[in-house]
């Protein structure tokens, strides 16, 4: 297999010689995986592999419009590039005119590793949490089962354009999720990890156990509205929807809960008190991701025309108000604002109370441990629907005294944000039901005061 930027200049060079676009845009993302996993006290696969993507876009420009065409292989024979080229330019020339034509940047220079291999991952990845893991097997004598899975991807990006572009970036993405079950009890722990050199196993394993302990006395409750501390992860799942939807030209066309009543967006409208701060950052701490934008295809929250563009901090949230949503340079430029792109990571600011400190301060209330299974019910308000999983728990006089049955819940992540009471620590989590394509969160524990369980769930 040739090498990604051989790769490239093949590309370009077939672009140049067949002419049937007028500018050419190449992603080659050299994916290393390696996965381990283990159910009933015992470890049961694992596996590592190796796969090249390679997309090619053709741009078209005739008459004032752009027409992009794009082609995407998994192939790694040379001789097959000439071929996706051509299927990409033929694409450009019959599709409509996109809406956020705009003209690509051009270029500032070479990486210095441009020509450097890809990072690579493999089994020996996860050689510290299985030694951690085969101990908690042990220590349960069998009383608690263990099960679970650890993931861990290497992509190396590389983009290039006929403009002189010319990008490339390592993301390394890392997770570690850990069920627990004794007899009908569940618990789950999980956590991000970029290169697994820091995942606190044993801590885990304990706050498992000690949450299995709580499920021993069991209580059920009606449905209803109950003064409920959301963790961070479970906060995480809600605010990764509310991002989701923080688009402009969504916002401006009327179709989102961005959208303000009789016209235009809810930029500058306050949602909380608090002060909290909702941001995307590719140089967070511990969260960093691709400082550029690459994509083979546009929606609301890029453009494959901004290729290329820097990607820097956006506060979507400052201070509890509305900041900005998300605009490609073509979007910015129609609707009189600047461009902003998010990063593939979220964060919130908190307050100054750990979690256990907020369950102390806690008269009666629900403790949960994640959400499931979570859909929308209005686009419009961004009314959302879920079930609790794995661990719903009774507070009382500042005391967890048991476990309670699971619930569907119905909220929006925006009413959440009016209502609040307390925010917690920020720190580092991983959200539960959208941790399969968002694993780079910090975020606070919630107090909400009236969350709305809205039917009980049988669901386990």
């Amino acid at each position: 297999m040739i090498g990604a930027t051989e790769v490239i200049d093949s590309i370009l060079a077939h672009a140049q010689r067949l002419a049937g676009a007028d500018e050419t845009i190449v992603i080659v993302t050299d994916r290393a995986e390696a996965s381990l996993r283990w159910a009933g006290n015992s470890m049961t696969t694992n596996g590592e592999s190796v796969q090249r993507v390679t997309t090619v876009v053709a741009v078209v420009r005739r008459a004032g419009s752009a027409h992009v065409g794009t082609v995407t292989t998994t192939d790694v024979d040379p001789d097959a590039l000439a071929g996706v080229v051509r299927a990409a330019q033929t694409a450009a020339a019959t599709a409509r005119p996109a809406d956020d034509a705009f003209a690509l940047i051009t270029g500032t220079g070479t990486p210095v590793d441009w020509d450097d291999g890809p990072a690579r991952t493999g089994a020996d990845v996860f050689g510290g949490i299985a030694g951690a893991l085969r101990h908690g097997f042990d220590a349960s004598g069998g009383s608690d089962r263990l099960y679970g899975f650890a993931h861990h991807l290497v992509d190396t990006i590389w983009l290039a354009t006929s403009t002189g572009v010319r990008r490339r970036y390592t993301q390394p993405t890392g997770s570690v999720q850990i069920n627990a079950k004794r007899g009908d009890a569940s618990a789950w722990s999980g956590v991000s990890t970029p290169w697994f050199d820091d995942v606190p196993v044993e801590p885990m394993l304990a706050d498992l156990s000690t949450r299995l302990d709580r499920a021993a006395h069991t209580v059920e409750l009606p449905a209803g509205r109950y003064e409920t501390l959301l963790p961070p992860s479970a906060v995480a799942d809600l605010m990764l929807s509310l991002s989701a939807v923080m688009t402009g030209r969504g916002a401006q066309e009327g179709r989102t809960a961005m959208s303000a009543p009789g016209g235009g967006t809810r930029v500058g409208e306050k949602l909380t008190d608090m002060g909290l701060t909702l941001s995307s950052d590719p140089a967070a701490a511990g969260l960093e991701c691709a400082p550029f934008v690459f994509t083979g295809t546009s929606s609301e929250m890029m453009s494959v025309f901004d290729n290329g563009c820097d990607i820097g901090r956006v506060d979507w949230i400052r201070d509890g108000v509305i900041n900005t949503l998300a605009h490609s340079r073509a979007d910015a430029a129609a609707f009189g604002t600047a461009r902003a792109t998010g990063a593939s990571n979220l964060l919130m600011t908190g307050g100054d109370a750990g979690l256990d400190e907020m369950i102390a301060n806690t008269g009666r209330g629900l403790l949960l441990t994640t959400l499931w299974y979570i859909r929308e019910v209005d686009p419009t308000t961004l009314l959302l629907t879920g079930l609790t999983r794995d661990g719903v728990y009774l507070i009382e006089d500042g005391t967890v005294t048991g476990a309670v049955n699971n619930f569907r819940f119905n909220e929006s992540p925006l009413d959440l944000l009016r209502r609040a009471t307390q925010a917690g620590v920020s720190e580092i989590t991983l959200p539960r039901e959208w941790s399969d394509w968002a694993t780079r969160a910090q975020m606070p524990s919630l107090r909400i005061p009236d969350f709305h369980m809205s039917s009980v769930s049988r669901a386990q």
